[in-house]
């Protein structure tokens, strides 16, 4: 049936990528940003795997990637002696994920992408020079006061979503608080046009974190120019250009045809709003929580929530779910951005500054370090229970869990292979590991929002009647990756996420364990 769009204030990255997120679920989106233009301003640089995931499943990965640069190795080098210690290297996620590397993009290059893509699949959903000043809220809809260069207006939506920032108005004016600190520092970032790869070729990884005690700095290989990040201590004034200069050269020697071509000063919080949600109202990124900007923490956590949130409006706009299921929001990201993203971020600031040799993200395996840095090792509180974690261990894959995020692997349905991503991106799925030449008894029932495959290394016959469900899985490449047992179900949400997994009986349809457990979710029990 027809709805009133979703409201998105704030035009940066994770407005943008939500309003896809919705677009993609079917979804009418109007984005609202104050600014006439979008930012020019030198911002966040590294996308990591996770957020190119999100990307791919909303349709803007491929956008994306061919305005970026990919790298598969984030250095760590000392910068007194100008030794290398352990790099993390993203090619042992190729297991995993079908983008076994990081990307760097400036945001201000970045938001462009999106926006041209949003406007692709959702013509004038886009509105620059619009300002949310206010809103007033119903039982069924929330009317949304918009200045504009035409006067003032007022918009009706279905719900309103913040996506405008870390000094964000709506959060000011819901009266909600945000609690944290803010650094005594600042951070320097400047963006130089030089050559290090032929002219004065230097060899640094094209993600390269260098620390010291007395002034550590982060360089960065852009698609076009090199970035810098470093600390600046309290008091001390802004650089001007020819200190810049300077001080670039002391990092990476003398070189020719250097050239500052940005420069962006701006304090570091670690802040959290203490709550995400105000009826139809709710907080999305820097809004919701204002992150230590390490480890590209900041931007890629603010995804992680346009991950979450879209799918849960979705479900109960189409008549799927309870208003419940929004409630899952705040309880499963909150924890991630204070003590997941906020605490990792202080922690690897520690290790920068060499005021700590340790850092848990950094000591958990070849596999496991790769799969925390790219945000891939999120494992969010899907059922209530208080177990979630950002830090993934170990050298070699582990099994999944509940609420792990599902391996991206390759299988073959009845026309070709698949990605385990691919069939999730509009559905929950549950995937029955079993042994198709036994023709197991799964049950068929249709349930909106809920689609049913089988995973086997048998290929379903042709007269088993499963074919068209049916997916080969050769070697059980993906059964071994995932870990489950014979005769398991696998329910995965459409964020990519593990809901639940529970053993089946294959030769009794009338037990169905996998449809309980959605209704469950769907009606507003935590799940």
């Amino acid at each position: 049936m027809p709805q009133n769009p979703v409201i998105v204030a704030g035009g940066g990255p994770v407005g943008l990528i939500t309003a896809l997120g919705l677009v993609h679920y079917g979804i009418e989106v109007a984005v609202f940003e104050e600014d006439d233009q979008l930012s020019l301003d030198t911002k966040a640089g590294t996308v990591l795997t996770r957020t190119v995931e999100v990307l791919d499943r909303y349709g803007a990965a491929q956008d994306v990637l061919a305005a970026s640069l990919r790298i598969d190795e984030i250095g760590d080098i000392d910068r007194a002696t100008g030794t290398a210690r352990a790099s993390v290297y993203t090619g042992a996620l190729a297991g995993d994920t079908r983008f076994p590397f990081v990307i760097n993009i400036p945001q201000h290059h970045l938001e462009p992408v999106l926006r041209d893509r949003l406007e692709q699949v959702a013509p004038g959903s886009v509105h620059m020079g619009h300002r949310v000043t206010g809103f007033s809220q119903s039982a069924d809809h929330i009317d949304v006061t918009v200045e504009s260069p035409e006067g003032a207006k007022t918009v009706r939506g279905s719900y309103l979503l913040a996506c405008d920032g870390g000094r964000s108005q709506l959060r000011e004016a819901l009266g909600i608080a945000v609690e944290g600190h803010t650094l005594a520092q600042r951070y320097m970032l400047v963006d130089l046009e030089v050559d290090l790869d032929e002219a004065n070729p230097r060899d640094y990884p094209y993600l390269a974190y260098f620390g010291d005690p007395r002034e550590w700095m982060i360089l960065v290989r852009q698609p076009h120019c090199w970035r810098f990040l470093y600390p600046l201590e309290p008091g001390q004034p802004e650089p001007d250009r020819a200190e810049l200069t300077a001080k670039a050269q002391r990092f990476i020697g003398d070189v020719d045809g250097l050239r500052v071509l940005g420069t962006n000063v701006y304090p570091v919080h670690q802040r959290v709003a203490n709550r995400w949600r105000d009826g139809r109202i709710f907080l999305m990124g820097d809004a919701a929580h204002l992150i230590t900007p390490m480890w590209a923490l900041g931007l890629n956590t603010g995804v992680l929530d346009a991950s979450n949130l879209p799918w849960r409006l979705a479900w109960v706009l189409r008549g799927w779910a309870d208003q419940r299921l929004l409630d899952g929001y705040e309880r499963e990201q909150s924890p991630v951005a204070i003590r997941g993203s906020g605490e990792m971020a202080e922690a690897a600031r520690a290790y920068m500054d060499r005021r700590s040799s340790e850092v848990s993200a950094m000591a958990g395996g070849r596999w496991g370090v790769a799969v925390t840095r790219s945000l891939l090792g999120v494992r969010l509180d899907v059922d209530g229970r208080g177990d979630w974690s950002m830090i993934a261990s170990g050298d070699a894959p582990q099994p999944v869990g509940t609420g792990d995020r599902l391996p991206d692997v390759p299988v073959f349905g009845p026309r070709g292979q698949v990605w385990l991503h691919d069939l999730t991106r509009d559905s929950f799925v549950a995937f029955y590991f079993t042994d198709v030449r036994r023709r197991p008894r799964i049950p068929t029932a249709e349930v909106p929002g809920l689609s049913r495959h089988l995973v086997s290394r048998w290929d379903a016959p042709l007269d088993s009647g499963l074919r068209d469900r049916a997916l080969f899985d050769p070697g059980e490449r993906a059964t071994h990756r995932i870990g489950v047992l014979p005769d398991t179900a696998v329910l995965v949400r459409p964020d990519g996420h593990v809901a639940a997994i529970v053993p089946i009986d294959p030769t009794d349809e009338t037990k169905d364990p996998v449809r309980d457990i959605y209704v469950q979710i769907t009606q507003g029990a935590t799940r």
